[in-house]
């Protein structure tokens, strides 16, 4: 039990610097340490999905799909207006959709919806974050690299989480979804969303480039959609009969258990601040 601990906690701490280093870096670091997160998500996804018997799809040309993702809207990013830079991804679409017509496996449908969602539900989020993290001047076509959003993303997340487990193992009664994660109660995620709202007022004060109101939204955002991000992810566990999608963060379990909050907040965060934008 100890060693598990200090297991979870060296590699916690480690995930943690990574990711934040790897943020406030740069755009460079940035683009580089979330294109190998993709490529290793929808890999792994890959892979867990592949239990299923005749499922089986090219998590290699996945991975490489979501990376060239990715990269094509960390280059629209970089320079607005460019989306020709999409063509190779739609391309890899193609490819595997088509493939699935010469391989003659059991079940080719399986496989080509199971392959379209590493993309939609793994690859397109991360890909959202470029969306976050570089924004045009008023003419559109000069962009800055902003790591406050994205870094705000996981912020919001670690602190959501660790306010609804405490707040959960001290008050926790009411079960909040009790069929696919019977641990989750209504107390710790209301704690949860408490802790993030004063999250919220410690970014609004240190950067004030939003105001208060709209970051205290964009933490209750984060709140509600990572938690049904988290959810969706132990129902995919759950039907597929795995306790972790992997063990490549000892003691942490797989890359989706690590992402599974992120993947629903990040598209639900971008929908929020552009809803923002225009009111």
């Amino acid at each position: 039990m100890k060693s598990n601990f200090i297991q979870r906690t060296i590699t916690g701490i480690v995930f943690v610097a990574v990711l934040v280093g790897g943020i406030i870096g740069g755009p460079v670091s940035f683009s580089i340490l979330f294109a190998v997160i993709t490529a290793l998500t929808v890999y792994e996804f890959g892979t867990i999905v592949g239990k299923q018997d005749g499922v089986r799809i090219n998590r290699a040309v996945c991975a490489l799909a979501g990376v060239f993702l990715y990269f094509g809207f960390a280059y629209i990013g970089v320079a607005p207006g460019h989306n020709e830079v999409l063509i190779p991804y739609l391309f890899l679409l193609i490819y595997l959709m088509v493939s699935e017509l010469y391989l003659k496996r059991k079940n080719p449908l399986n496989n080509i919806a199971y392959t379209m969602m590493s993309q939609m539900y793994i690859a397109l989020p991360f890909s959202l974050l470029n969306v976050l993290a570089f924004h045009t001047d008023l003419t559109g076509s000069v962009s800055e690299y902003n790591p406050i959003l994205p870094l705000s993303i996981f912020i919001f997340t670690w602190v959501n989480d660790t306010g609804a487990y405490c707040t959960g193992v001290l008050f926790g009664k009411h079960r909040l979804f009790e069929r696919i994660s019977p641990k989750k109660s209504w107390e710790g995620s209301i704690g949860g969303g408490a802790f993030s709202v004063i999250a919220a007022a410690v970014l609004a004060h240190f950067f004030p480039f939003m105001p208060l109101g709209v970051w205290i939204g964009l933490g209750l955002t984060i709140v509600v959609f990572g938690t049904w991000g988290d959810l969706t992810e132990s129902l995919l566990k759950r039907t597929l009969g795995i306790k972790d999608s992997g063990n490549i963060l000892p003691g942490h379990g797989g890359m989706l258990d690590r992402f599974d909050s992120t993947l629903m907040a990040v598209p639900a965060s971008v929908v929020y601040l552009y809803l923002i934008s225009i009111l």
